[in-house]
This record gives C-alpha cells, sequence and structure tokens, in this order.
C-alpha cells in the first residue's frame, strides 16, 4: 500500500532528509587518496548522531555500517572497512538517517582526486538520469514515465541500467511501496504519482553491461563485466506542482 503524508509528516521528512543531505556531503568531502572507507563511516555516524538521529542502515537487515561505501566497479551496498582510497578512484557513498520517526535517504559518487574522463562522463550521466527523471516526478503522471525516462537518458549515453535494485517509497519505514526501478517492466503497473508521496529515485548506472554479481560478503555488489557503476540518489516529496527534494544537496542540517 502506498503512504501519502501529512503536512506534519512531511515537515519531520525535511527534517530528517536535511539530516541525510548534509551527511552525504560530509562523506563527499572526505573522498580523498589515503583516506580508509572506515574512516569516512566513523565520521558520518557521528555526525547523524549529533544531530539527534540515528543511523538509517546501522544494522538494516544486519548491515555492519552506517553508510554503504562501493568504490570503482562496486555498485552499490559496499561495506566500509580498511580499503584505503587511491587516485583516480570514484566513491558512490548511500546514506540514510532515522529521526523523529522518519528516514531520509540519498546517495551519490565521488571522485577521489584526478579520475578518467570515462569515470567524470559517468558520474554526469548517472545524475542527470536521475534529473531526467524528476521532470515526471508531477501529481497526476504514471510510475513507468519517471521511470523510462532515467533508462532513455543512460542508455541513450551508451550506458546500461541496474536491473536488480531499485529506488521505493520512503517514509516511517525505509523501504515502502512503490518500488521505482530504473526501467520500465510490465510487473510494475502504472501507478499514478500521487500529493504527498515521497519516494527514493536512485539510478544505479554502469559503464558496460547491466548484469551484476553479488560478493561472498553477501552485501557488496559488483559489476559483472568489472567495469565501473555510479549510484546517484534523492528522497523526493510529490506535490501539486513541482517535485521537492527533501534531500536538497544544498540545504544545511538544523
Amino acid at each position: 500500500m502506498i503512504v501519502l503524508k501529512s503536512s506534519r509528516e512531511i515537515d519531520l521528512m525535511r527534517k530528517a532528509g536535511k539530516i541525510t543531505a548534509a551527511a552525504r556531503a560530509l562523506a563527499g568531502s572526505m573522498v580523498a587518496p589515503g583516506v580508509t572507507t572506515r574512516e569516512i563511516d566513523r565520521e558520518v555516524r557521528r555526525f547523524i548522531r549529533s544531530h539527534g538521529a540515528e543511523p538509517s542502515f546501522l544494522g538494516y537487515n544486519g548491515f555492519p555500517a552506517s553508510v554503504c561505501i562501493s568504490v570503482n566497479d562496486e555498485v552499490i551496498h559496499g561495506i566500509p572497512g580498511k580499503r584505503v582510497l587511491r587516485e583516480g578512484d570514484i566513491v558512490s557513498v548511500d546514506v540514510g538517517a532515522f529521526k523523529d520517526g522518519f528516514h531520509g535517504d540519498c546517495a551519490g559518487t565521488y571522485p577521489c582526486g584526478r579520475i578518467s574522463e570515462e569515470a567524470e562522463r559517468l558520474i554526469e550521466v548517472t545524475r542527470q538520469s536521475f534529473f531526467e527523471g524528476l521532470k515526471y516526478a508531477r501529481e497526476g503522471r504514471r510510475l513507468p514515465e519517471l521511470c523510462g525516462a532515467i533508462q532513455r537518458y543512460a542508455e541513450g549515453a551508451g550506458c546500461s541500467v541496474v536491473r536488480e535494485y531499485e529506488g521505493h517509497g520512503i517514509g516511517r519505514k525505509m523501504h515502502e511501496e512503490p518500488g521505482v526501478p530504473n526501467y520500465v517492466e510490465p510487473r510494475m503497473g502504472r501507478p499514478r504519482l500521487l500529493r504527498g508521496m515521497t519516494i527514493a529515485v536512485e539510478p544505479m548506472v554502469n559503464a558496460g553491461g547491466a548484469g551484476i554479481v553479488v560478493m561472498p560478503d553477501g552485501w557488496t555488489v559488483k559489476t559483472a563485466d568489472g567495469k565501473l557503476s555510479a549510484h546517484y540518489e534523492n528522497t523526493i516529496l510529490i506535490t501539486d506542482g513541482e517535485p521537492e527534494l527533501l534531500t536538497d544537496p544544498e540545504a544545511r542540517a538544523e
């Protein structure tokens, strides 16, 4: 069941979203040669808790960290640890914060020092595919219009969208209905976007093929062909006009 949020609930989600967006910005600012992924995780966890929230991912279905940090050919759900970032890496950070009963969720891919032109292009294609989908995040539009716009842009740029993982509704639970895939498929039906819906839209885009493999740790997902992958996500609110980014990259945590 799709849960529409009240004005009060939306205000609470704005607070959670601001903390989440600021935590993503912090993680991105820490991406540099010589930094370990564990250091980033530790600082983000400290930041989220300093704002009266809890990391949404810590312990979620057994996930052992506060941030998913995925490097180069890792698509999503990378577990922070001793890995030292190197010049030329691209680093995806996926962050969630839970405050006053509601979650925020967002992600982004950041360059570690100087990166290749291919990597720069992939990051930009992934980010822009989100904004192509956002054009259809309007009351009364159909969900497949949003999903299809992401797919068309990414594939039109010569990239592939991951099909096994998708965006989602979000609110009191991290994952609510509807599912928000980054492509169009018959099973999704044609649900209409309604005012008060809150959804996490998150293109996961590969430079090569769409195939993925899950590592023995049970979490880390990599591209099957070893090519680079990037990730961009925001929590958005469907309104009676322009959609609102609840994890606005320009927002500051209160």
